[in-house]
């Protein structure tokens, strides 16, 4: 079984970078990849995702191993009461109802876009 530093390892090298370089790159100090690699430590939360940013992987992928898994959230309803989307008991003015409406647009439009690739 692949280790954190495995896949790190394996992601400097289809970059073709030195592990000098990788290192670098992303501030991290020659010795504290050494305790990667020999399991003393791993890396902390901030620096996988800089690591997963810096190699466009998934943090998912370079914690896990595992490949992204493909979901789809379905909404059950169409509309919206605009009541209903307000929980803090003062009602929304038309600039923030309007804004919603084209984050909901947004949205669907992003939505779209990353099922047509």
């Amino acid at each position: 079984m692949q280790s954190i530093y495995d896949r790190i390892e394996s992601l400097i090298k289809m970059r073709g970078m030195t592990k000098k370089l990788f290192c670098e790159e992303l501030g991290i100090s020659t010795g504290n990849l050494g305790d990667w690699k020999r399991s003393k430590s791993t890396p902390s939360t901030n620096k996988l995702v800089e690591i997963s940013s810096f190699f466009g992987v998934s943090l998912d992928w370079l914690i896990l191993g595992k490949e992204p898994e493909s979901f789809l959230i379905k909404e059950t309803r169409s509309t919206y009461v605009w009541d209903e989307c307000d929980q803090t008991g003062t009602s929304l003015s038309e600039k923030e109802k309007e804004f919603i409406k084209e984050y909901i647009s947004f949205t669907r439009y992003k939505k779209q876009q990353s099922f047509d690739q």
